[in-house]
């Protein structure tokens, strides 16, 4: 039934929202997983970055997309965690540096063995538009410990004018989706984790100007 929601979801909600109102265009489709397992790493600046991903990919694979959220946002609200776990399926993710958290990526490393394709943001949160920062590790040591599976970077753009941090109302705006080639683990975190920033940076030079 969950999945059947979720589905239902993107494809009577959130399809005709991006393509019909924002225009939704997706550069080098060709270039996103047929499959999973992968990682799918982009900007994030807007509320409709994650169901904007989910629309550049086929209703097929709905199921096995995983955002990586933060549970201390996404879980502490009963209604916004319905939202998360029913409509997008995400895994929590705890941002806090507790000691007694045995392995926060468990989930994640769980969901690449079943052949999941996941979301991650790895600035670690909503950005303002016309800025990236610092990517997080996390997708670092996500790739170490699953060398084989590709991470694709992903560049959003105008979505950030949409539906701003803190806005409420979109405004109709043509948005985009430009897709990097994928990458692999290098065999050292910094060199990697250099690499995915490089790459990001050289999608936003593609397309003219960061937001």
């Amino acid at each position: 039934m969950a999945t059947l929601l979720l589905v239902a979801f993107h494809a009577v909600v959130v399809r005709p929202l991006l393509f019909g109102l924002l225009g939704w265009a997706i550069y080098h489709r060709e270039r996103l997983p047929r499959v999973g397992p992968a990682i799918i790493i982009a900007n994030h600046n807007s509320h409709l970055d994650t169901p904007a991903l989910f629309a550049m990919f086929p209703i097929s694979l709905l199921p096995i997309l995983r955002p990586v959220a933060a549970s201390d946002y996404f879980l502490t609200n009963r209604i916004r965690a319905w939202v998360a776990r029913r409509l997008f399926g995400i895994i929590p993710l705890s941002r806090s540096l507790n000691s007694r958290e045995r392995d926060p990526l468990a989930g994640c490393s769980a969901a690449l063995r079943a052949g999941a394709i996941l979301i991650i943001f790895p600035e670690g949160t909503r950005g303002e538009p016309g800025r990236l920062g610092r990517f997080k590790s996390g997708v670092g040591h996500l790739a170490e410990r699953h060398p084989d599976v590709p991470v694709i970077p992903v560049f959003l753009t105008m979505l950030g004018r949409v539906l701003p941090k803190r806005a409420l109302v979109p405004v109709p705006l043509l948005c985009a989706a430009h897709v990097g080639l994928e990458r692999k683990w290098t065999g050292d975190r910094g060199s990697f984790m250099t690499g995915l920033e490089g790459a990001m940076a050289g999608l936003a030079g593609e397309v003219g100007a960061l937001e």
